[in-house]
């Protein structure tokens, strides 16, 4: 797993940057300030995200395999290029039924 910081000013292929590792969650940084972040995300066959909620609109895009997304109890399953808005306030939890890998986004700000 490497730690490097995304490169500014060069173009990246995204679901490159970030890599399988078994049994686990990876989660790698792209742009992280105090208004938001970027983070790409890999799972492999099994894993989850723990419950959680935010207090923020979260966009997720699949760039590889198949994800579940529960949102508030109702499970969604997005494949490749498809994504979701998971709503500000909303139990959320992201499992891997197959591996996969991700995009998340969160804007922080408008919700002051």
């Amino acid at each position: 797993m490497e730690s490097k910081d995304v490169e500014k000013g060069k173009a990246h292929i995204i679901v490159e940057i970030i890599e399988y590792v078994p049994n686990s969650v990876v989660i790698k940084s792209i742009i992280k300030k105090s208004t938001g972040n970027i983070t790409a995300v890999s799972f492999d066959i099994g894993e989850a995200l723990t419950e959680k909620i935010i207090p923020f609109d979260t966009f997720v895009q699949i760039i590889d395999g198949k994800a579940e997304i529960l949102i508030d109890g109702i499970s969604r399953i997005l494949e490749t290029g498809e994504a979701i808005i998971i709503p500000a306030h909303s139990s959320n939890i992201v499992k891997a039924n197959e591996r996969f890998k991700m995009i998340s986004t969160i804007i922080k700000s408008g919700y002051e």
